[in-house]
């Protein structure tokens, strides 16, 4: 079993050499300069490597990426081989990372709350407190309080 140290490395030269064989090395209409690799994660045993991209476009797009990416994926691999220098090269595995859908429904709750609060500042525009300005009570307050109480104690 490898240590984590040497899978967090390989999958970092994964990363690179996959992204720089996709730039320069590839010549697939498919696979042109809007994907980005995101993330690449390798197993404890350094077997299998999961590489993430992101696909600047429409679904079109994307269906047209990771076929692309599964056509290039034996001529990656080889590259990942010659760069790591290890017994056995791991099998690559693609997935389209989830990143943009995420922060795009994050974006989405963030202007929900900002509406809403908009929404409320408008609607306490005109309001005044519903204790008075100053709801705590004071010294002087508990005496004239005390006072009134006894008042009422001598009167029942």
């Amino acid at each position: 079993m490898a240590d984590n140290a040497r899978a967090k490395r390989l999958a970092d030269l994964i990363r690179e050499v996959v992204a720089q064989k996709l730039q320069r090395g590839i010549k697939d209409p498919r696979l042109g300069s809007h994907i980005t690799i995101t993330d690449t994660r390798v197993t404890g045993d350094l077997r299998e490597a999961t590489v993430f991209y992101t696909v600047y476009g429409g679904d079109e797009e994307r269906a047209e990426a990771a076929a692309g990416l599964e056509s290039a994926k034996g001529i990656l691999r080889s590259a990942v081989g010659q760069a790591a220098g290890v017994k056995f090269t791991p099998t690559l595995a693609f997935v389209a990372d989830a990143l943009p859908e995420n922060a795009r429904t994050i974006e989405d709750l963030l202007d929900r709350a900002r509406q809403s609060d908009e929404q409320v500042r408008e609607a306490s525009a005109g309001a005044d407190f519903a204790g008075g300005a100053d709801p705590y009570r004071k010294p002087e307050d508990a005496d004239t309080d005390a006072a009134d109480a006894s008042e009422k104690d001598g009167e029942a």
